[in-house]
C-alpha cells in the first residue's frame, strides 16, 4: 500500500467528526441565507385591519408677524375669528375688526394602526386663505376628524416651517413653502378605532404591486411553512390566510412569523417615460427583437455677421454702408451609424446600445417608442 494512502486511511477517522462539523455548518448558513432578488412579505404586502387612518380638521394660527390672512378677502377667517372670540364671551363682532396675525388653516394627519388613547400624532398645518407665512404661529386647539364625522384626535401648537419670505419694497426672496408646516405631536389622540385583531380567524394579504406570480408565490411560500393549506390566491392583489387547524398561538403571532418570510418578487416588463423632465425608468425584465436603430439629426446652422464698410478719411466720394457676411454651416450627423441590437438583450445591454449612438434621454424615448411601435421592445410604456 502506498505511504500517502495508508496515511490517509489512518489519519481521516480522527478528522471525520470535524469535516461534519463544517458540513453541517456551511448547510446551515446556507439555508438561512436569503437568496437573490428576495423581499420578506411585511416589504411587499399589507394585512387587512393595519392601516393608517386619515384626518382632517379646520382651524386657525395666531401670533403671526403680520403675514397672516386679509380679513377683508377670506370671509372665512373672518368668521372663524368672531366664533371662537364669541364662545370665550368676547363680542368682537364689528365692521372695524382689522388683524393680521390671523391665518385660517387646514389641520391633517395620518393616525397610526393601533392608537391609543392619549398616545400622539404629527400634524400637517397648511394655510388656506392668502396668508403670506406661517412662520411663528401658534395653532389652537382644532378637533381632528375621520371619514366617519367622528372627532379622533385634537391638535394645538407651535408650526414648525422649512421656508421662509423676506424681501422690501423693490424684490422679495421666497425659500421653500412658508404657507405649510409641521408640528411633531402635535395631536393628541381621543378616541380608539375599534378593531380586534385577534378575534379574526381569515385575514386578506393585500399586494402592493399586484401580480399573480408573485401573489402565488407568497400563498406557496405560507403553506410549505406552515405546513398546511391555510394560504390561497384569491386575485392579483389577494391572497387569504386562514388560520391553521391546530394553531395554539393568536392571530398576531401567527402574522409576526408569516411577515419574515422571503418571497422572490416577479415584476412586470415595464418602461416609465416622463417626457416633461427627460426620465426614464425601466424595469429589469424588459427584453427587445432584434432591431437596427439609428438616430440622427440635420442642423443647419446660419451665423450673421455685417461688417461696415466707409470711405477713407478725406475722401471726396464715398458712403458708409454695411456689407452682410452670412455663414451657412450643415451638420448631418454622418458620424452617427446603424446601430443592431440583438434579440434578447438585457436591460444593462439595451441602455449600453443606445448610449454607444450618443442617444440622450429624450431622444431616446423617441427610440423606445418607435422599437414599441415596431413590435420588437417586450414591454409595456407608460407615459407619466
Amino acid at each position: 500500500m502506498a505511504p500517502r494512502l495508508h496515511r490517509y486511511l489512518t489519519e481521516t477517522p480522527r478528522f471525520l467528526p470535524l469535516i461534519w462539523a463544517a458540513v453541517i455548518v456551511a448547510v446551515f448558513f446556507l439555508s438561512i441565507w436569503p437568496a437573490g432578488a428576495q423581499s420578506r412579505i411585511k416589504d411587499i404586502a399589507s394585512f387587512e385591519g393595519i392601516r393608517d387612518n386619515q384626518l382632517v380638521g379646520y382651524g386657525l394660527v395666531v401670533g403671526l408677524n403680520g403675514t397672516g390672512d386679509d380679513l377683508d378677502s377670506a370671509v372665512f377667517t373672518r368668521e372663524s375669528l368672531i366664533g371662537m372670540l364669541q364662545r370665550l364671551g368676547i363680542n368682537a363682532r364689528s365692521d372695524d375688526l382689522e388683524v393680521d396675525n390671523v391665518a385660517a388653516v387646514m389641520v391633517t394627519s395620518n393616525m397610526p394602526p393601533f392608537s391609543r388613547q392619549g398616545s400622539r400624532v404629527d400634524v400637517t398645518v397648511s394655510a388656506l386663505g392668502d396668508a403670506e407665512s406661517l412662520q411663528g404661529g401658534t395653532l389652537l386647539v382644532t378637533p381632528l376628524l375621520g371619514a366617519d364625522g367622528e372627532v379622533y384626535a385634537v391638535a394645538q401648537g407651535s408650526i414648525a416651517i422649512a421656508g421662509f419670505t423676506a424681501g422690501g419694497d423693490a424684490e422679495t426672496i421666497t425659500r421653500g413653502v412658508p404657507t405649510t408646516g409641521r408640528i411633531s405631536n402635535g395631536a393628541i389622540v381621543e378616541r380608539e378605532i375599534p378593531f380586534q385583531l385577534n378575534e379574526m380567524r381569515r385575514i386578506k394579504i393585500s399586494l402592493r404591486n399586484p401580480d399573480l406570480t408573485t401573489a402565488s408565490r407568497i400563498a406557496s411560500s405560507i403553506n410549505a411553512y406552515l405546513r398546511a393549506d391555510s394560504a390561497r390566491l384569491l386575485d392579483p392583489a389577494t391572497v387569504e390566510l386562514s388560520m391553521p387547524p391546530g394553531y395554539s398561538r393568536t392571530t398576531v403571532e401567527l402574522l409576526t412569523e408569516i411577515e419574515q418570510l422571503p418571497i422572490r418578487v416577479d415584476q412586470i416588463a415595464k418602461v416609465l417615460v416622463d417626457e416633461s423632465s427627460g426620465v426614464i425608468v425601466m424595469g429589469e425584465a424588459v427584453r427587445i427583437s432584434t432591431v437596427a436603430v439609428a438616430q440622427g439629426n440635420l442642423t443647419v446652422r446660419v451665423t450673421e455677421t455685417p461688417q461696415v464698410s466707409q470711405p477713407n478719411a478725406f475722401a471726396e466720394e464715398g458712403d458708409t454702408v454695411v456689407v452682410p457676411r452670412t455663414e451657412v454651416d450643415v451638420d448631418e450627423d454622418e458620424e452617427r451609424q446603424l446601430g443592431i441590437l440583438e434579440s434578447g438583450v438585457s436591460l444593462q445591454e439595451l441602455v449600453n446600445g443606445l448610449n454607444s449612438l450618443g442617444v440622450g434621454p429624450r431622444d431616446m424615448i423617441t427610440i423606445l417608442q418607435a422599437i414599441k411601435a415596431a413590435g420588437a421592445l417586450q414591454a409595456e410604456i407608460v407615459v407619466m
